[in-house]
């Protein structure tokens, strides 16, 4: 099965796409998480990522896209993977629908985790205060939130045309949340 994560910042894909992966033992690619560990690797793509993150530039779709190629071409990878953070755009999501295909493969499904702003703020600001991330501020929340809503939004009619978009309720304790994508997903 492979998933896509799907929500603005602070909505918990993060959380519950390590729930998710352990309930189901179905590989979870987080983008970040990705590109530091082909980095810290030293593979060719993780040598190109690195030279894009040094000078703190995004790095390009085509080395994230080689990442995930050979992700899904591991081992780790055959029963599915849980994708989280990652697509962000529409030529994301239609790029990772071709890598899919390479291997006989689709998306099955795409969590939206639905949260209100105002509650967005309240996690941001609480994770701020716990990890001290440097991007969890108001501001960075702000400039994140007209990213999402500008590039990452349009992937809901995206995939909601297709009818594979499964929204979740996002609030309330962790634990709800994760019954909530359990039964979602049937996991």
């Amino acid at each position: 099965m492979n998933i896509i994560l799907l929500g603005p910042p602070g909505c918990g894909k993060g959380t519950q796409g390590e729930l998710l992966a352990a309930r189901t033992k179905i590989l979870r690619v987080s983008t970040g998480e990705l590109l530091r560990d082909a980095a810290g690797k030293g593979t060719p793509l993780g040598r190109q990522a690195k030279s894009y993150m040094d000078q703190g530039l995004l790095v390009p779709d085509d080395v994230i896209i080689g990442l995930l190629r050979e992700v899904l071409g591991s081992p780790a990878a055959a029963r599915g993977v849980i994708m989280d953070g990652f697509p962000r755009t529409v030529a994301q999501a239609e790029a990772v629908d071709r890598l899919l295909a390479e291997r006989s493969r689709k998306v099955d499904q795409v969590l939206l985790f639905d949260v209100p702003e105002d509650e967005l703020r309240r996690r941001i600001m609480g994770r701020a205060g716990q990890a001290g991330r440097a991007d969890d501020n108001l501001d960075a929340l702000r400039q994140r939130l007209v990213v999402y809503k500008e590039q990452t939004a349009p992937l809901v009619d995206f995939y909601r045309k297709r009818g594979i978009l499964v929204p979740i309720e996002a609030v309330g304790s962790i634990e709800e949340i994760a019954e909530r994508v359990r039964v979602k997903v049937g996991a």
